[in-house]
């Protein structure tokens, strides 16, 4: 079963912001093919904050498209 990227569940309200840290050490330890921002479902404007600025900025900007 293909499940959502974390982007996805994070905006549908099935998973707190914080299981981005379990997406992030399920990653490292897989042999994806994708990026880690891919992996998570961000775009690159996303992926740029939560790099460079933080994981809260990112949560604000995340929950700004919730529904």
């Amino acid at each position: 079963m293909e499940e959502g990227t974390f982007k996805e569940r994070y905006l549908s309200g099935e998973i707190p912001f914080e299981e981005i840290d379990r997406y992030v050490s399920r990653w490292n330890n897989s042999d994806d093919p994708r990026t880690l921002a891919q992996y998570l479902g961000l775009n690159a404007e996303e992926e740029d904050v939560w790099i460079d600025v933080s994981d809260e900025v990112l949560q604000d900007m995340l929950d700004s498209q919730k529904k």
